[in-house]
This record gives C-alpha cells, structure tokens and sequence, in this order.
C-alpha cells in the first residue's frame, strides 16, 4: 500500500505546489475575488491578528498552499500538511468559485463543476490528514493504555487481597 498512498500524495500536493507558487508569485490576478470574502470576514481577521489586506492574504494562502502541496508530495508531516492543505481549501473555493452568484448559465455551470471538484480535493485532503497509514491512532493508542493501566491496577489489587489471605 506505500507506493499507492505515496503515489496519491505526489498527485495531491502537485495541484498545491503549482497554484500555490502561482499565487506567490503574481496574486493580482485573484486579489478581485479574493476581496469579495476578506472584506466580509474583516472581523474575523482582525480578532485573529492576521492581515487584511487581500492581496497579502492571497500571497500567504498561496505560500501555505505550496508548503504544504510540498510537505504531502515528499510524504513528510503529511498529515498536518494535509490539514493545512484543507484549510486552505475553504477561503480558496468560496472565493474563487462562487458559482451561486453568477447570473450566466454556462458561467455559473463552470464555477459549480469547479467548486466541486475542489470539494473533491477537500475530501481526499481530510482522507490523507486522517490516515495513520495503518497504526493506531494517538486517540486509540492513549484509550487502549489507559484500559491496560486499568486492568493491571485490578489485577494487583486482587492480587494483593489474595496474598493477604494466604496463610504465612
């Protein structure tokens, strides 16, 4: 299963990589739709610290994009990479696909296909950030040693109520 798993990888940060360098390096061209999200999420940006300008934003969304589009295709912290991948996802989409407030129906058709396919990317990428390639999770390894912890602490206090009854 390795050669598969490292296979879709390389094939799911590729995407990443390129878009991401693309915005890195010339965001202009997405700064219009961009704005149409930043400036409603003013708040939001402003409690978080982040910047407010949208072609900054663009840049560092871009700049996340091609780290992590790295980071997944190499196979390196590809889960968080994956993570990072996903949150990326949400902004980029709702930004540059927002097929619902489009008036031309071939338009709108092309912004929907578009913005299902990168729900399509959404859901792979929340896969890759789920995958344990086959070990147990964190959440299942600390709950099955907490039920060992558990066991073994009845078991010596059995133990030791059996060894205070035997004669000696």
């Amino acid at each position: 299963m390795r050669p598969v798993r490292s296979a879709a990888r390389a094939m799911l940060g590729a995407i990443f990589v390129a878009s991401g360098a693309r915005a890195v390096a010339n965001p202009e061209p997405l700064v219009p739709r961009a704005k149409l999200v930043t400036d409603r999420a003013l708040p939001l940006l402003d409690a978080a610290k982040l910047p407010q300008d949208a072609r900054t934003l663009v840049r560092l969304n871009g700049a996340a994009q091609l780290v992590g589009g790295l980071l997944l295709a190499t196979s390196h912290f590809t889960r968080p990479a994956a993570a990072l991948l996903a949150g990326t996802m949400i902004p980029t989409t709702v930004a540059g696909h927002p097929f619902w407030a489009l008036d031309d129906p071939a338009e709108r058709s092309h912004q929907r296909v578009h913005f299902m396919k990168n729900l399509g990317l959404l859901g792979g990428l929340l896969l890759a950030a789920a995958d344990t390639e086959g070990r147990p999770s964190i959440r299942y390894t600390v709950r099955h040693g907490v039920r060992a912890v558990r066991r073994d602490a009845r078991i010596a206090r059995k133990s030791a109520s059996v060894a205070r009854h035997l004669p000696g």
